[in-house]
């Protein structure tokens, strides 16, 4: 399955949209002439045609029509006023692909009168190729759709298929929110360097490099999170002193307290009912 002799339309050109489009033309996925980019900024235009030579307008019925797939990148509040403008040309879509946030199938199905819809939950390392998406399709798209779609998501670093729409609003919990909680914690070690007497930039320098050189080790080694904590947590030494007090502090409680958080946000984003944590807390 390739893209060969298809227009592929972005209906919104934002960061995740020119992260998909840069990752289908540097793996050679497409040429610049397949792709229609649109944007209400025409100077955003210009700086996508000057760095990859697409196509561009600032007419989303124009970029819809000439689009053999369409891919739905716009801010999941736009949506609404969206799809009526795009819906002629999404309608006779192969297929539709949307990212955006918290917005269900069958909002988009309806919208655009195609049912052939697949919706994904990116996440921001996808703008270098490093990302994870999850995403899940309506039963009319067929196995040569599903395919490309696998391809277009891709584009954007590794992608996973699932068969029940709720588990987007994890995902979207989980990692599609999950670079802030590791960013996050990345900052808090490095005021903690920098109160310690490290210089911000020596206290910058050796938390991203801990932090890359970890996770790299942890996908490397296929070990579980906890058998790799225990290599280095040595009785009496200052890694157990160390986690003695994050979870002292309640450090799983809160991640898992702030996970379950973004879950229900994202289930009441997309129109669906409030919800209780499973311990009976309300959040």
């Amino acid at each position: 399955m390739s893209f060969e002799n298809l227009t592929i339309a972005f209906i919104g050109s934002g960061v995740m949209g020119e992260a998909m489009m840069k990752g289908l033309l540097s793996k050679g996925m497409v040429e610049p002439h397949q792709i229609v980019a649109a944007d209400p900024r025409a100077d955003r235009g210009a700086e996508l045609v000057q760095r990859y030579g697409l196509r561009f307008t600032t007419d989303n019925h124009e970029a819809a029509e000439a689009g053999d797939l369409l891919v739905l990148s716009v801010k999941p509040q736009v949506v609404e006023q969206v799809l009526p403008v795009v819906r002629r040309g999404a309608h006779s879509a192969s297929l539709v692909l949307s990212i955006a946030a918290g917005v269900r199938i069958r909002t988009i199905a309806n919208g655009v009168a195609n049912a052939s819809v697949v919706r994904a939950m990116p996440n921001t390392p996808a703008q270098i190729g490093q990302g994870i998406t999850v995403w899940t399709a309506t039963e009319e798209v067929l196995p040569p759709q599903r395919e490309q779609a696998r391809m277009l998501l891709g584009a954007l670093g590794e992608e996973m298929y699932v068969d029940d729409e709720s588990y987007l609003d994890m995902a979207t919990a989980l990692s599609g929110t999950g670079p802030a909680y590791v960013f996050l914690f990345m900052e808090a070690l490095i005021d903690a360097g920098v109160h310690m007497g490290f210089s911000r930039r020596d206290a910058e320098k050796l938390v991203l490099q801990t932090m890359r050189g970890s996770v790299e080790y942890a996908a490397a080694s296929g070990l579980h999170p906890a058998q790799l904590r225990n290599q280095v947590t040595s009785p009496g030494g200052t890694s157990a002193e160390a986690i003695y007090h994050l979870e002292k502090g309640g450090l799983r409680t809160v991640i898992s307290r702030a996970v379950w958080a973004a879950f229900q946000r994202s289930v009441t984003l997309g129109g669906g009912p409030a919800m209780r944590h499973p311990n009976g807390e309300s959040l």
